[in-house]
C-alpha cells in the first residue's frame, strides 16, 4: 500500500512535513533510512498519530483498498501539541489519532482541532465518549480492569476498584507507574466520582499495599504475578488479549492463562473504560476527506478491525466486540464523561506526585 511513515524527531525545531526530511535510525540493526515526504495531493491524508504504525497499518490498508486515498503518517510518543502549535497554519496535518483521552482532549483545549459536524458519529458514538463541542470523538474503547491470580485470589474476592485500597490487600499489588496516562485516567474517574480528597486516600491505600515500587507496563505486572511477586494489578484489557494469543513468545500465553479479568463495580457505577480518540486538524485543507475518514473508522468494518487487530471494543453499542474479547464476559460500563476524566487529570497527577504512585 502507498503510505509513508515518519517517526518524529521532536529534538529538531518542528519543521513543517512539507519539507521535512526524517531520519529513521534502527540503532541494533545497524539501518539508516531517510524519507522524503512532498505535500500530499488530494487523494493523500497527513495523519499525525500517537498509535503506534503497527496498530495503524490495517486501517490504512482497508481505506485505500476502500477509496484510493493514500496517507503519510508522523507517528510520535509524545508532542503532538508542541508541533502543532509551532508549525501552526501552515501544517501539513490533517488528522490527529491519540490511544488516550487526555491527549485529544489537550488538542482541544489548545484550539487546534476544527468542529466534526458529522451526524454520521453523532449517531454511532455516545455523546459520553464524543467533545462536548464536536471537536473529537472516542474511536474505540478499552477497558482498564483488575486482573488476578487465580490460584492465589479467590473469585469474587474484589468487586470495586475501591477494594485495592484496603489493608487486607497489603504486600500483594503490583503497578505501573500512576503518572501514565493509563492509571491517571483511571484516578481521575475516581476524582470526578468521589472528589480530591476521597480519591487521594484511595490513592494512598492503593500505594500501601503494593508489593513492590511501580514498574512496567501492564505486561510485566502479568509477569510478576506468573512469579509470585504480587497476586493484583490493574491491566488494559488488550493487553492481555495479546499475551493469550501471543504465538512469538508463549510465556507470555503462561502468564494470561494464570489471570483472572474482574471487571469492577459492576454493581453500582460500571467499569471504567478510556477511549482512542481522533479529530481533524484545525488548518487542514482538506477536511472533508478528513471527515470522511474518521467518519469510516466508526463504521461498522473499521469497528470490527479494532476488535480484531488489537482487542479493544466497538464504540458502538450495537456492534459486538470479537468472539475472543466477548469470551472474556459482558459488563456494565461506567457511562461517565470522557470530557470530564480529561478535566480532572491534572488533579490526578498531582495525587500521584504526593502519594509516590
Amino acid at each position: 500500500m502507498n503510505y509513508s511513515w515518519i517517526k518524529a524527531q521532536f529534538s529538531n525545531p518542528f519543521k513543517s512535513l512539507a519539507s521535512f526530511v526524517c531520519k529513521l535510525m534502527v540503532i541494533k540493526g545497524l539501518v539508516l533510512s531517510v524519507v522524503a515526504v512532498s505535500a500530499a495531493s488530494a487523494q493523500e491524508l497527513n495523519i499525525y498519530s500517537y498509535r503506534q504504525p503497527n496498530l495503524l497499518m490495517p486501517f490504512l490498508d482497508a481505506y485505500q483498498a476502500k477509496t484510493g486515498v493514500s496517507f503519510n503518517v508522523v507517528h510520535a510518543p509524545k508532542g503532538l501539541v508542541q508541533r502543532l502549535k509551532s508549525e501552526g497554519a501552515g501544517s501539513p496535518a490533517d488528522v490527529v489519532l491519540t490511544v488516550d483521552a487526555s491527549r485529544i482532549a489537550e488538542l482541544a483545549a489548545s484550539d487546534l482541532l476544527a468542529p466534526l459536524n458529522s451526524a454520521v458519529i453523532e449517531g454511532k458514538v455516545p455523546s459520553h465518549l464524543r467533545a462536548n463541542n464536536g471537536t473529537w470523538t472516542a474511536l474505540s474503547t478499552r477497558a482498564r480492569v483488575i486482573v488476578t491470580s487465580k490460584s492465589r485470589v479467590a473469585k469474587d474476592a474484589i468487586s470495586r476498584i475501591e477494594d485495592l485500597a484496603k489493608p487486607e490487600w497489603q504486600g500483594r499489588l503490583c503497578s505501573r507507574k500512576g503518572s501514565h496516562v493509563y492509571n491517571r485516567a483511571l484516578l481521575a474517574s475516581l476524582v470526578v466520582h468521589h472528589g480530591e480528597a476521597a480519591a487521594e486516600e484511595w490513592a494512598k491505600g492503593y500505594v500501601a499495599n503494593l508489593a513492590r515500587r511501580p514498574q512496567g507496563n501492564d505486561r510485566a505486572q502479568a509477569k510478576a504475578i506468573h512469579a509470585g511477586e504480587c497476586d493484583i494489578a490493574l491491566m488494559n484489557t488488550y493487553y492481555f488479549g495479546k499475551m493469550a494469543n501471543n504465538e512469538k513468545n508463549p510465556e507470555q500465553k503462561e502468564w494470561a492463562n494464570g489471570l483472572r479479568i474482574t471487571f469492577f463495580n459492576q454493581d453500582d457505577r460500571g467499569q471504567h473504560i478510556n477511549i482512542t480518540g481522533g479529530g481533524i486538524v484545525k488548518t487542514s485543507k482538506r477536511q472533508d476527506e478528513a471527515r470522511a475518514f474518521l467518519e469510516w473508522l466508526v463504521s461498522d468494518e473499521a469497528q470490527a478491525i479494532y476488535a480484531k487487530i488489537n482487542y479493544e471494543y466497538p464504540v458502538d453499542s450495537t456492534q459486538a466486540p470479537s468472539p475472543s474479547v466477548a469470551a472474556w464476559g459482558a459488563f456494565k460500563t461506567d457511562t461517565l464523561s470522557i470530557e470530564k476524566i480529561s478535566a480532572a487529570t491534572p488533579i490526578a497527577q498531582m495525587i500521584i506526585d504526593r502519594t509516590g504512585w
